[in-house]
């Protein structure tokens, strides 16, 4: 499964609850807390300083509406309520937009196909069979069988991927979007332990992320099963954009670099390059997750609206 997406009309009137849901800053909050993990009303209370009366009520209604799933099961006095997002991103049409969404490219990129990397250690790579060279050596990036790799991890510095810029001739972008599931790095893994993660396109540093956490408590959904349980499990799905106004990670603006500056036009390739600044606040690492492992079934995916 390519992600999951939810793609919503918003002219229909089956679609308003949906949109009432969404309509709420509280429950916008436990969503992104759901984002790559699942977790029951208690630690969502305590996550969001959040009254139980008030989570019970909105995770009452993100059910109702479809947005997340929710299950019972035992703990130590009694049971406990699992809530699990259904959806790693919505989509909302609305009716004039429907005849330009249709000129949408879509490039997926394996994570293991990068041009270029600068990297230091704790690092490695691994496929869906086992690891590709020696672990926390570097030149295990060099290794033919890179370009197989499902996880790829380092604690400082960058890897480079290099999509074709497939904008016709005669058209102008009007948003450029890079989805990827990503997280921190730590020896083994550490729930909260923050990174710095920057973006970067066609040379222009488009923003900084900071990852809350190497997650590794519950088991990737998709890892194969040699993978030991006491490593990192999975990362959460991040949605870059650039448009011509700024760019933004997740619908939040985080800089003022515009499609104008990527200079897309005079090149005949787009340049993605992702890694951890040695002058951040942060110096976390990163996890960066294929279609094989984690929790979502997609590679890097560049998306470009023109």
């Amino acid at each position: 499964m390519d992600g999951r997406i939810m793609e919503i009309d918003a002219s229909q009137q089956k679609n308003t609850e949906i949109l009432k849901a969404l309509a709420s800053g509280p429950r916008i909050e436990i969503l992104n807390l759901l984002n790559g993990k699942n977790m029951n009303l208690n630690e969502i209370s305590n996550k969001l300083d959040m009254p139980a009366s008030s989570v019970t009520v909105n995770i009452k209604k993100l059910e109702e509406s479809g947005l997340i799933e929710t299950e019972y099961k035992p703990a130590e006095h009694g049971s406990q309520k699992i809530c699990e997002m259904k959806y790693d991103s919505i989509l909302i049409n609305f009716a004039a937009e429907k005849m330009v969404n249709k000129n949408i490219i879509e490039i997926p990129m394996p994570i293991g196909n990068y041009k270029d990397f600068k990297v230091k250690p704790s690092c490695g790579l691994a496929t869906e069979k086992g690891y590709v060279g020696m672990l926390d050596d570097v030149r295990a990036f060099s290794e033919p069988d890179h370009i197989y790799a499902q996880i790829i991890w380092f604690q400082q510095g960058y890897v480079k991927y290099r999509f074709p810029n497939n904008i016709p001739a005669n058209e102008s972008a009007r948003n450029l979007g890079l989805n990827m599931e990503i997280c921190s790095e730590y020896p083994n893994y550490k729930e909260e332990y923050a990174s710095d993660i920057t973006l970067w396109i066609n040379g222009q540093e488009i923003g900084t992320w900071t990852s809350p956490g190497d997650f590794g408590s519950q088991r990737g959904k998709l890892n194969p099963d040699w993978w030991p349980a006491e490593l990192t499990q999975h990362g959460v799905l991040k949605v870059w954009n650039v448009d011509r106004e700024g760019s933004y990670i997740d619908g939040k603006r985080i800089s003022s670099v515009t499609l104008d500056d990527l200079g897309l036009k005079e090149s005949d390739f787009i340049d993605i390059k992702i890694g951890v600044q040695e002058d951040t606040e942060n110096v976390g690492g990163l996890n960066l997750f294929g279609r094989k492992f984690g929790n979502y079934a997609q590679d890097l995916k560049l998306r470009i609206l023109y």
